[in-house]
């Protein structure tokens, strides 16, 4: 224990062993008081011995999220590191960010996600607990703390997002009426017509659309699109089942064959401007379009069918897809398989309320069985 003029504060020290090379290997810490410095120091060897030794005692949370953010979501897409950036900065980092991530506890997080439970939907607390979760365990991992507190909290119910909803055969076809006039029509029309995702329309490429079919062979291959890329991370589709490939109605074909004469002029119009990237549906110099620029383009579709503009997405018009299908009479199953999903479980969990249940079967057994009396 010695006094350090120009630090002012007593430093308690101890060789706790040697390195390889024969240098001592030196624990030390600081107080204002010799007890203080003692204490710090005991703890500092209890936490040594326990294996569970910190390089920091002054890293915060902050300090965490911002190095999980920059370093933890190497592979991951643009979409998603800007969703979690967004996420990060509005929810995570004003309120624990100035906490001293040693001296974050399980209540902390629980409190602060009570408090957020207020404002945000079960699902956004469910992804805000996980940034906070995944930056906790990159910084324990770096020896920053010794254990991640976030483990141990619960997330609690949030406020009922707002409930997908599907379009009625009218109101598809005051959508698709209101389209016409826009240059987002075929992709209005495809969203309805086949129920491909939005992410999917935005990759699709002209090699991946066959506007003719087979009508020679036997059987005659119908005019079809192939569903095999999406803008995800590495093009992939969200999963091995979503690859498909998909007829098409023949209002679809209408539809890609006036994009595709547009297209045309565009590119004249483009000249040099012109980058050639082979998508269906591309800005009117060949650019890929972004998320952004089909909700702007569609709210401005939905108002002009006579629709609350600000109530509408471009994915419902896949739950139109669904909803539309079923009111028709069509199998769970071939549903399921047009969509793109692994198994009818996840299409009843995901379209529940846009699937009409049509088990018949029971009731026309026992009307069969128990015929009803023509006079009651």
């Amino acid at each position: 224990m010695h006094w350090d003029d120009g630090r002012e504060r007593w430093i308690a020290s101890v060789t706790v062993g040697y390195t390889p090379q024969g240098k001592r290997i030196v624990k030390k810490a600081s107080g204002r008081t010799k007890t203080e410095a003692n204490a710090k120091l005991k703890e500092i060897l209890r936490d040594y011995h326990d294996g569970l030794v910190t390089t920091s005692n002054r890293y915060t949370v902050s300090q965490a999220v911002r190095d999980w953010l920059q370093f933890g979501l190497s592979g991951r897409g643009p979409a998603t590191i800007a969703k979690s950036t967004i996420l990060a900065n509005n929810h995570v980092i004003p309120d624990l960010g100035a906490r001293k991530l040693r001296e974050l506890s399980a209540d902390d997080v629980d409190r602060w996600l009570a408090v957020k439970a207020e404002s945000l939907s079960t699902r956004t607390l469910r992804e805000v607990r996980s940034i906070l979760r995944r930056s906790v365990s990159r910084a324990q991992a770096r020896d920053k703390v010794k254990r991640n507190v976030v483990l141990l909290c619960e997330i609690p119910r949030g406020q009922v997002g707002r409930p997908s909803k599907s379009l009625t055969v009218e109101q598809a076809e005051a959508v698709l009426t209101a389209a016409e006039r826009s240059r987002l029509y075929a992709y209005v029309v495809l969203s309805i017509l086949l129920g491909a995702r939005t992410e999917e329309l935005r990759a699709l490429t002209w090699d991946h659309v066959d506007l003719v079919g087979r009508p020679d062979t036997d059987p005659s291959l119908s005019p079809s699109i192939m569903v095999w890329r999406s803008v995800r991370a590495g093009g992939d589709t969200k999963t091995k089942k979503s690859r498909r490939t998909l007829a098409m109605p023949r209002r679809c074909v209408a539809a890609l064959q006036a994009h595709e004469r547009q297209q045309a002029v565009d590119r004249e119009l483009a000249g040099e401007a012109w980058q050639e990237s082979g998508l269906v549906f591309a800005s009117k110099i060949g650019t890929p379009l972004g998320a952004a620029n089909v909700r702007r383009a569609f709210r401005q579709i939905a108002k002009a069918a006579g629709l609350d503009s600000r109530q509408w997405t471009p994915r419902e018009l896949r739950h139109s897809f669904v909803s539309l299908l079923s009111d028709n009479g069509m199998p769970l199953e071939n549903i399921s398989r047009l969509v793109g999903h692994s198994d009818t479980t996840v299409t009843e969990a995901v379209y529940r309320k846009q699937i009409r249940p049509m088990l018949l079967e029971g009731a026309e057994a026992m009307d069969r069985i128990f015929p009803a009396d023509p006079n009651p």
